[in-house]
């Protein structure tokens, strides 16, 4: 007897991926499911923002145009079940202009749509409740723009097994869209845990889309095709073990390095992987080679899970605004950062005399200089440079003034401006903040919506009880070699790295490229080092956790990202960077070992 698997397909990472990938899967992907993610943190803030101003907006309208609109012939005839979060802050309306795209290419889909995850209008029940940030304990602010709980799988399993051809969600883990699937597809029960992080690693491993198959790849120059990427296909067994492809003929490249990258990226403790449906340990996952550009993955352990629902919350902090002009010539570095220094004297100097308040912060960065790279830069100077200026304030008004200001200086200023780059002045924008808190599961009502019938779900009657006490302590470093004993090479030889963002915080996932180089990660990659490598953009503690099964390990960097996302002033705000930069870092192998790497 044949084993059953189910084929899902994920053709969108983040609301703007590329057009071309539901297209790809649906006509030559052999799906079971189409699924895709559109919402990061600060995208639920921009729509909430555009539900404000028509309160038919708020969604991800690409999906109704890109996908739906002349893709759903093909999607009825084929039998394909579709699965999205593009529901965004109004999964309701999202919901009738699908109906009206179907409608239009003469084909009838059961639509169901999970709503529950929108709780701004209970805010002050919250309030009232002492909610609290969850890393910093700080209070609810008093100005909030959205307020959504990360939903699970549960509630899109129940809309499937109703009979749902296409299921909108708002809010939900970025896996659950992949996890809902299976669920229904298999069968599981809230009790299989095991099955539920297998499953949601199979959807955390695809919800970038084609960043599994080679996107964003350490050794990158091995990637072919990247003008035609292959967006991931998960062919998935009843345990919850898969094995990852991609439509045949496509770019990208499927290895156990690319997979177990992107199992790095935006995690924190590899032990404890939160979602609403099971805490999952990731640290003995593995990843087989079993053909060309396919990738079997396993491994993978659920322990119950917690009784609250992660809640994301967008709040107004003032504007921000961010501009940047080339200049060249000799001592260019020297020269942008005194013509940047200069505007912002200035514009101080006027801020005063008009009455307004000075700068809350300002971001000056010579990018073609290395300043990302802080002391570990390589570059002294250079004859081109982009100098960057950011700022934020409590007052538009301040910004635009600012903005004013730096054209100018290339007539009355340091020799070498070329002028800014694009049309126009830049306009200060609004500064959205995140606030994290946890809220309880008893306190979110959930229900499906299918064809006007409500059911309630009992999300908060799942199995819960995970604590922090049920996790492995981690053993320390490893003891390194005699200094005499060794020579200095670039992490890169020894690694591949992969890193992200969580809000204010960076994630830097490092494993080894052999099995017998993991000692020398433990000892030389440790808390401490990597603490002192970015110490020039840290401002809180660095934590390292091991993951056997890759023999890699977990680094959480906090309060890194400058306030994170929209907040931050940075050119690396979201940390897509930070790994590439701790790959160069100097680290002691054999001399022995030295002498045979290619670096």
């Amino acid at each position: 007897m044949v084993e059953k698997t189910v084929r899902i397909g994920c053709h969108s990472g983040f609301w703007g991926d590329t057009e071309t990938a539901a297209a790809q899967l649906v006509r030559h992907g052999n799906v079971d499911y189409l699924v895709s993610d559109y919402l990061a943190e600060v995208t639920m803030s921009i729509m909430a923002a555009q539900k404000l101003r028509n309160p038919q907006a708020g969604y991800a309208v690409d999906f109704v145009s890109v996908v739906m609109a002349p893709l759903a012939r093909e999607i009825a005839e084929k039998k394909i079940k579709v699965v999205t979060n593009a529901g965004g802050v109004n999964p309701l309306a999202c919901r009738d202009a699908v109906l009206k795209a179907c409608e239009a290419a003469g084909v009838t889909l059961k639509v169901a749509v999970v709503l529950g995850d929108d709780i701004l209008p209970r805010v002050e029940e919250f309030r009232a409740a002492g909610i609290r940030e969850m890393d910093t304990g700080a209070e609810l602010p008093s100005k909030i723009a959205s307020m959504n709980a990360y939903l699970g799988g549960f509630p899109i399993a129940r809309a499937l097994a109703e009979g749902a051809d296409l299921v909108i969600t708002g809010r939900c883990v970025d896996s659950a869209v992949t996890l809902g699937a299976l669920i229904h597809a298999f069968s599981w029960t809230p009790q299989e845990f095991d099955r539920l992080a297998a499953g949601t690693l199979c959807g955390h491993i695809i919800e970038c889309g084609a960043q599994c198959n080679g996107g964003n790849f350490t050794d990158w120059r091995l990637v072919p095709g990247y003008d035609d990427m292959g967006f991931p296909i998960a062919e998935v067994s009843s345990d919850g073990s898969f094995v990852l492809s991609k439509p045949d003929g496509t770019g990208g490249l499927i290895t156990p390095a690319t997979v177990a990258e992107q199992m790095l990226y935006e995690i924190g403790d590899p032990r404890a992987y939160m979602v609403p449906d099971v805490v999952c340990d990731f640290t003995q996952a593995t990843y087989e080679q079993v053909g060309k550009d396919r990738v079997r993955v396993s491994g993978a352990r659920g322990r119950p899970p917690t009784d609250t629902y992660k809640v994301s919350t967008t709040w107004p902090d003032g504007y921000k605004f961010s501009s940047i002009f080339m200049l060249g010539g000799r001592e260019a570095v020297a020269k942008g950062r005194h013509s940047a220094e200069s505007i912002v004297t200035k514009t101080r100097r006027l801020f005063a005399e008009r009455g307004f308040a000075d700068y809350r912060d300002v971001s000056i960065e010579i990018i073609g200089s290395e300043a990302t790279y802080g002391p570990h830069g390589r570059v002294p100077d250079a004859r081109e440079v982009v100098v960057k200026i950011a700022a934020r304030h409590d007052q538009k008004e301040a910004l635009a003034l600012l903005g004013r200001e730096i054209a100018p200086m290339s007539t009355g200023g340091v020799v070498g401006m070329t002028g800014s780059f694009g049309a126009g002045r830049v306009s200060p924008s609004p500064v959205i903040r995140m606030f994290s808190c946890l809220v309880p599961k008893t306190m979110v009502p959930v229900t499906v919506d299918i064809g006007g019938h409500q059911i309630a779900m009992q999300e908060g009657a799942l199995s819960a009880g995970f604590t922090a006490a049920q996790l492995p302590v981690e053993a320390p470093p490893a003891t390194p070699a005699p200094a005499g004993d060794t020579a200095t090479v670039p992490l890169i030889a020894l690694a591949y790295g992969r890193s992200g963002d969580k809000g204010d915080n960076a994630n830097i996932g490092i494993f080894a490229r052999q099995p017998e180089y993991e000692p020398i990660l433990d000892a030389e990659v440790t808390e401490e080092a990597v603490a002192k490598y970015f110490a020039h953009r840290i401002k809180g503690p660095v934590t390292r956790w091991r993951l056997p099964g890759i023999k890699g390990f977990n680094f959480l960097l906090r309060q890194a990202l400058g306030g994170g996302g929209m907040a931050s002033l940075k050119a690396d705000p979201l940390a897509k960077a930070f790994a590439q930069m701790l790959l160069d870092m100097p680290v002691r192998v054999p001399k022995s070992l030295a002498a045979k790497l290619d670096f």
